[in-house]
């Protein structure tokens, strides 16, 4: 099943063909500064498959982890669409509040725990990392 979504003001959109290799929350420090305190929930698709139209703005800084990431967003609204790794140029990591409602993705695995605060829920019955996990599977 195909992904849409747009940011909160409607001039970036974004299609994706296919379904995501791996879904995950991350409440690493980086995702909970750009979420407000909270985690980030993502959807990690190949890159070709992500299609975005429009001109993003991006920022990059050097993760815990040690890769560099680089953080897309619109330059009007604010919106975080995807973020991408130097460790996985060939992975995008989609926001799921980047994608339209009713997408029906939820996180199977929860990562960077050891940064999540004492009040953060984590779910007990989703495979959880302390920090970085190994990568997702080479998509098929």
């Amino acid at each position: 099943m195909p992904h849409t979504g747009q940011c909160a003001c409607g001039s970036i959109s974004l299609s994706i063909d296919g379904e995501p290799i791996a879904t995950r929350q991350c409440w690493c420090r980086q995702c909970q500064q750009i979420a407000a305190g909270g985690p980030t929930n993502n959807a990690i698709f190949k890159t070709e498959d992500v299609n975005i139209a429009g001109a993003l703005a991006q920022n990059t800084w050097t993760a815990a982890s040690g890769n560099t990431l680089t953080f897309h967003f619109c330059p009007s609204c604010g919106t975080q669409i995807y973020a991408q790794s130097s460790a996985r140029p060939h992975l995008k990591t989609v926001r799921f509040g980047a994608l339209d409602a009713g997408h029906g993705l939820r996180p199977e695995a929860i990562i960077w725990t050891d940064d999540a605060p004492e009040c953060a829920q984590i779910d007990p019955s989703l495979e959880s990392w302390p920090q970085q996990p190994p990568p997702p599977p080479p998509a098929t």
